[in-house]
């Protein structure tokens, strides 16, 4: 299917939102610009990139020919990026965004509110907390937009698209007044590791993607006592495969994380040697987790480290790289597939966990009574 610019960012929001929200089987439609990097098409990218003047014809390509050469090749995660907007998912790569900090939802009642506010941010300078109700956006009622819609503008759009522009904001805490606040926009770290340590000694450690440094950010959040591990993936769309790899490698002692093809060429991902092979760990899924989010699943299963539990995967198995044109616009296109350590790929298919949660079935309190039988819990 030809992905255009547009399409390939409304399949990108679709598996950022609803992979995160909706396949999880949460009630509400909760997204908001700390949580994510701006939306792509296909989040697992084999860096680097290519430099300036990379494009084989020699020459900038239209958007209407690098849409014609992505359907000709049937390529249904390739994507054709202008200059600007591959600055900004770059961005997005390393970590950082642009928006206010902070998260809304939608609840079935219709009401818009705050779900999380990022520590320093501009929303939570202004006191901004969650569970404050989001009334107006600019002059908009902020229920009678799309939750993508509030989201896009909290982020800033055209010539607001920049730090330092300026967003107005009513908000309401439960029946108290109405306030109206004006918020500048800033760059800001996304936050896509967090760490909870609950209440027998478990920790469990949330990757909502995997941008630059996220490797490191679980290595830190183990340094907390814990008795056991659930790493939870669900709603991860993908990101970097050398950040997936990495972060199995902080349970794995060496050997294979897995391989990807590049143009032909078969690549290894191996993990280094010393990690911790010991605590227990169970690896929490569900069909919102894709690409290098499923590999390192796979991995984990394969090498017999972890428990899967949840639901089935997405099933995306392909690496994706980009190739710079003359105009500075960009090229994504497929380059290849990548394969688990026991050489199963998983395009198409998914992942099957080892404990599957029946329908309607907390998925979470099942990775806890798995950790459980790890002999974790008393």
């Amino acid at each position: 299917m030809l992905q255009t610019p547009r399409r390939a960012r409304q399949v990108a929001t679709l598996s950022l939102v609803f992979g995160a929200v909706l396949l999880a089987g949460a009630a509400t439609g909760a997204w908001g610009d700390a949580n994510q990097p701006p939306p792509r098409p296909s989040a697992d990218t084999a860096r680097p990139a290519a430099g300036p003047g990379s494009d084989p014809a020699g020459s900038a390509l239209s958007e209407q020919q690098a849409e014609h050469l992505l359907a000709a090749g049937g390529d249904r995660w390739g994507a054709y990026y202008s200059a600007q907007e591959y600055a900004e998912f770059s961005q997005g790569l390393d970590g950082r965004y642009l928006g206010v900090g902070l998260s809304v939802g939608r609840g079935e009642d219709g009401v818009t509110a705050v779900s999380q506010v990022a520590p320093a941010g501009p929303a939570a300078q202004s006191g901004i907390a969650p569970g404050d109700r989001l009334l107006r956006i600019d002059q908009d009622q902020a229920d009678r937009l799309p939750v993508t819609e509030v989201v896009a503008r909290l982020r800033g759009q055209g010539a607001d698209h920049r730090a330092g522009s300026e967003v107005l904001l009513a908000v309401q805490r439960g029946g108290g007044e109405v306030r109206e606040l004006r918020l500048r926009r800033a760059l800001l770290d996304s936050q896509q590791v967090v760490a909870e340590r609950l209440d027998k000694g478990e920790l469990r450690i949330t990757v909502r993607a995997f941008t630059t440094g996220v490797a490191d950010q679980v290595r830190a959040a183990l340094r907390a006592p814990h008795a056991g591990v659930v790493l939870d993936l669900r709603g991860n769309s993908g990101g970097l495969l050398d950040e997936a790899a990495g972060t199995a490698g902080i349970f794995l002692d060496g050997g294979s994380v897995g391989s990807y093809q590049e143009r032909g060429e078969r690549r290894e991902l191996t993990a280094p040697a010393g990690g911790d092979q010991r605590t227990p760990l169970v690896v929490l899924v569900d069909g919102g987790t894709m690409s290098a989010a499923e590999l390192l699943a796979g991995a984990l299963q394969d090498r017999s480290r972890a428990v899967v539990v949840g639901s089935r995967t997405f099933g995306k198995g392909t690496v994706q790289q980009p190739s710079r044109l003359a105009d500075g616009a960009v090229l994504e296109m497929t380059v290849g597939r990548y394969h688990t350590p026991a050489g199963r790929s998983l395009d198409g298919t998914g992942l099957t966990p080892d404990v599957q949660a029946a329908g309607g079935e907390d998925a979470g309190a099942l990775a806890l009574r798995v950790l459980a039988g790890l002999g974790t819990r008393a």
